[in-house]
């Protein structure tokens, strides 16, 4: 499987790269975290600015989490892109980002509303202060209460969310359907795989665990909000992939 690498493919590749090495490098160097500026809180927390809906984009979480992410834009990228051109692929990777943003956020919110019955007789400084000091006798809940809101409004005040992912996972959907029977080599373990297969598998088990509820660290909803937007996006441009 060839690469020959796509403008906008490599402008990304390298302002990811160069986001996470200056954050990082500012961090050991100043010792000032400047992640907690451009990674993505809910609006409902008062860590929340405007500019980290762009932001967040290009950060990531570790070494790791870029790996993957760039690996993936790295290898498949170009093909969406060729296939796209240059100025829609562009807008169709930030259309996907914003998609996994919103289902993020959908996801927040709907965590909020969750509690909101055990929560009605208390205003929004006093959900912060408890969630940062964990003190809940003045709140008018009894204990059990108290552990069933922090666990539902820790990850929305508290818990940020970070990477290309979700704008990634649409140039995925994408290529499996602009290339569905292309075989793809995994790594672990190292056999061919048809693109539609493995890209219905990821999404897949995003989905389980997002439902499952699992605390596997992983924002599986923005996944499946950027894999949403691919799909809706290629459906409307190209056509449906499923009558060709």
């Amino acid at each position: 499987m060839m690469n020959n690498i796509t403008d906008v493919v490599k402008n990304l590749l390298i302002l990811n790269v160069i986001v996470f090495a200056g954050v990082s490098l500012t961090a050991q160097l100043s010792g000032i975290d400047l992640s907690q500026y451009f990674m993505l809180y809910s609006p409902l927390s008062e860590k929340f600015k405007p500019i980290q809906l762009i932001t967040h984009m290009f950060m990531h979480g570790g070494l790791s989490h870029l790996l993957f992410n760039m690996l993936g834009l790295f290898f498949l990228g170009p093909y969406v892109e060729k296939r796209m051109g240059s100025q829609r692929f562009l807008l169709f990777y930030l259309i996907c980002g914003f998609g996994a943003m919103l289902a993020h956020i959908g996801v927040d919110y709907l965590q909020f509303y969750q509690v909101k019955d055990l929560t009605s007789g208390m205003t929004m400084d006093q959900l912060r202060n408890f969630m940062s000091t964990g003190v809940f006798q003045n709140t008018g809940l009894n204990r059990n209460e108290a552990e069933i809101v922090f666990q539902k409004l820790n990850g929305v005040f508290n818990i940020p969310v970070v990477g290309a992912s979700g704008a990634i996972y649409g140039v995925f959907l994408a290529f499996a359907m602009f290339f569905p029977n292309m075989r793809l080599m995994l790594l672990f373990p190292p056999i061919p795989i048809k693109a539609k297969f493995l890209v219905a598998g990821i999404v897949a088990i995003d989905l389980f665990s997002g439902i499952s509820g699992q605390q596997t660290g992983i924002a599986h909803f923005a996944h499946l909000g950027g894999a949403l937007a691919g799909f809706i996006l290629v459906s409307l441009w190209y056509g449906n992939p499923f009558k060709r």
